[in-house]
This record gives C-alpha cells, sequence and structure tokens, in this order.
C-alpha cells in the first residue's frame, strides 16, 4: 500500500495552477487490460480528507489489494486543487465533488472529465451557538458560508428550506439575496469564506449567528451535533460524491476503483462509521 498524506497545498496549488492547461487534451496512458493482485495496479488518487480519503483508505486496507489495485492516496484540504491535479496528470482520479460543482468546473475552466455515479452524500448544515430553534433567528443576522457559487446557492438553499430566505432562483448568491427584502425577510447579513474556513470562523468569531457547513468539514472539524440549527435532506439528494477522472481515461484499474466505492462493503463501512448521518450512503 502506497499513501501520501496531505499536500502542501500552497505550494503545489501554485504549481499546478501554472502547469494546468485548462483541462486541454492529454496523452492517454496505456489501458490495463487485465488487472493481477500479484503485481497491483497503482491508481493515484485525490480526495479531501474526511470522509473521502478514509472511505479510500477502508477499500485500499481491505478490497484493492484483491482487486488488483494500489491506492496512492493524496488528501487535498481545497477544492481547487483536485482537478488542476486532475487535469495535469498529477492524478489519476479524484474523489471529493458533486455533479453541480463539476458541471460548473468543466464549464469554467475547460476541464474534460468523466465521472462514475454517486458513492455518498454529506448533508450540506446550518450550525448556530446563538440560537436554538429556527424561530429563535434574529434579524439582521450574520450567515458565514461558502463562496464558490454553485456551493453557496446550495447553502442559501438549506437556509430557504429552514424558513429563514424565501424565492431563491438559480444564479442566487449572498450579493443578490442580501438586500432584497422579498428574498431576505429577516435581513441576514452574509459573509462568504472558502469552504474549508467556514468551521474556524464558526468557532473563533463571535459575532457569526449560523454558519452553512459543508458535511466533510463537520467532520473535520468535529463541531458538536447539538448546535445543528437545519440540516438539508438526504433524500432525494443531487448532491452526491463520485469518482473522477480524465474524459477517455477509465482504465480498467480506476473502473475497478469506480466499482468498488459502491460495493456492498463500502455502503456498511459509511454506514457504520458515520452513525450520526453526516455521511450517508448514495446508493
Amino acid at each position: 500500500m502506497r499513501k501520501k498524506l496531505a499536500l502542501a497545498i500552497t505550494g503545489v496549488a501554485t504549481l499546478f495552477a501554472l502547469t494546468a492547461c485548462g483541462g486541454g487534451t492529454a496523452v492517454a496512458p496505456s489501458p490495463t487490460a487485465t488487472l493481477d493482485p500479484a503485481t497491483p495496479t497503482i491508481v493515484k488518487v485525490g480526495a479531501s480528507p474526511i470522509p473521502h480519503a478514509q472511505i479510500l483508505e477502508y477499500i485500499d486496507e481491505n478490497l484493492a489489494k484483491n482487486a488488483g489495485i494500489d491506492l496512492e492516496i493524496t488528501e487535498i484540504d481545497d477544492y481547487q486543487t483536485p482537478n488542476i491535479a486532475l487535469a495535469d496528470g498529477t492524478l489519476d482520479a479524484n474523489f471529493f465533488q458533486t455533479e453541480a460543482y463539476l458541471a460548473d468546473q468543466m464549464a469554467t475552466k475547460g476541464y474534460k472529465f468523466e465521472h462514475g455515479a454517486g458513492v455518498h452524500i454529506e448533508p450540506l448544515t446550518a450550525f448556530s451557538t446563538k440560537f436554538k430553534e429556527v424561530a429563535d433567528v434574529t434579524e439582521g443576522s450574520l450567515v458565514v458560508l461558502n463562496n464558490d457559487p454553485v456551493n453557496q446557492l446550495r447553502g442559501l438553499r438549506v437556509l430557504e428550506s429552514a424558513g429563514l430566505l424565501s424565492g431563491l432562483v438559480d444564479g442566487d448568491s449572498a450579493l443578490t439575496v442580501q438586500d432584497d427584502a422579498a428574498k431576505n425577510p429577516k435581513k441576514l447579513k452574509f459573509q462568504e469564506v472558502n469552504s474549508e474556513q467556514v468551521p474556524k470562523f464558526y468557532q473563533e468569531d463571535p459575532t457569526v449567528g449560523i454558519a452553512v457547513v459543508n458535511g466533510n468539514y463537520i467532520v473535520q472539524a468535529k463541531l458538536n451535533p447539538e448546535e445543528i440549527l437545519f440540516q438539508e435532506e438526504a433524500k432525494d439528494n443531487p448532491n452526491a460524491n463520485f469518482l473522477t477522472w480524465r474524459a477517455g481515461e477509465q482504465t480498467a484499474a480506476i473502473a475497478k476503483l469506480d466499482e468498488l466505492l459502491r460495493s456492498d462493503e463500502v455502503r456498511e463501512y459509511v454506514k457504520t462509521t458515520w452513525k450520526d448521518g453526516s455521511v450517508l450512503p448514495a446508493f
């Protein structure tokens, strides 16, 4: 088993940004016709630390060897580096994103990727130390949430489902909603930060009334479930995470990893590891 832990994100991301070509044409590796457990094929995968890398580690330690693959896992804390590294060939695949996020990345940055079916869902969750119930939220409260457009709209829709916002449309953002009295009757104020920084702002800034946090960072930051104000519904949720690879480059090893990610063993692992419902199987 090979494993790399915790990329030096800043330096690596800068290097990737200089070398990536917006998902331009890459030379496809020679496909692996068969997989041999005696000489396993290495698959380099970038993933968010929790739960994605944990799931991959489970596969690497329990399922990969007999399947003829050997995972080289790189933990990446941000949401930009995994696609940059996949586009420039540093990674064979990544495991961290949703359909809407991937579609936005491909449209804006020119990546040419393909992906498998959903593996798990991390419900987006609104946390608060100031309010026990949604009805308690006071006018003008500060909400900290994700600054990338796709996850930000998803976060705003969580607040809408809770009854704090109203009448959202595709393309809405904190900027369009904040001063719209019809959509934001409680005159909530919004602070936009990188997704991985939301828990830090929530835990360290006493002015924050509500924080809308991505599921993987909830687990990573060990947020208190008793502070949950409202949580995104898991049923029929389109925001499942999946394995992604460069278009036309799904080797036998990548196909096998995609299959293992949606195996009975992984479904049971997810259910028993995250009994609090912060991570749920999507299959």
